[in-house]
C-alpha cells in the first residue's frame, strides 16, 4: 500500500517520542530511501530528542540531530500506511476503527536514562525490526 506518491508512510510511535521512535524513523530513513517516507511521534512527546539517542545513531553514521519530538495527532495517523508502536500503547487503541493501514506493536525496552550498554542493544534491535518491515513492505 502506498499513496498517490509513490512511497509507504511509515509512522512510528512510542511515549515520548525521544528515543526508540526517534532512532526507528532514522533506520527507515536510511534504509528506505526512495522507497518510504517516515516520521515518528510521541503519544505524551517530551518535546526534546534525548541526547543519548542522538549519540548512539551517531556511533553508526545516522545523523538524527535535526528531528523533534513530536505530539501524535490524528493528521499523522491519517497520513500512514504503515503505523508502528515500539512499547507503548497497542496501535489498536488510537487509530480509528477506519484505518486502513497496516499495524504493527513491537514490544521494545525503553533505553532511556539507562547504560550505555542499554541503548545500544536497543538501536540494535530497532535497526533489525526496521530492516525487516521495511524488507516486508516494499
Amino acid at each position: 500500500m502506498s499513496t498517490g506518491d509513490g512511497l509507504l508512510k511509515i509512522l512510528f510511535v512510542c511515549v515520548g517520542n525521544t528515543c526508540r521512535s526517534q532512532m526507528a524513523e532514522g533506520f527507515a530513513k536510511e534504509f528506505g530511501a526512495g522507497r518510504i517516507e517516515a516520521r515518528s511521534a510521541g503519544t505524551s512527546a517530551a518535546g526534546v530528542v534525548n541526547r543519548s539517542t542522538i549519540d548512539a545513531m551517531g556511533e553508526i553514521g545516522i545523523d538524527i540531530s535535526g528531528h523533534t519530538s513530536d505530539q501524535l495527532t490524528s493528521e499523522m495517523i491519517g497520513w500512514a500506511d504503515v503505523i508502528v508502536t515500539l512499547g507503548c500503547s497497542p496501535a489498536a487503541s488510537f487509530c480509528p476503527p477506519d484505518f486502513e493501514g497496516r499495524m504493527f506493536d513491537w514490544k521494545i525496552d525503553d533505553p532511556l536514562g539507562r547504560p550505555r550498554e542499554v541503548m545500544q542493544r536497543v538501536r540494535q534491535d530497532i535497526e533489525d525490526r526496521v530492516k525487516e518491515l521495511i524488507g516486508e513492505q516494499v
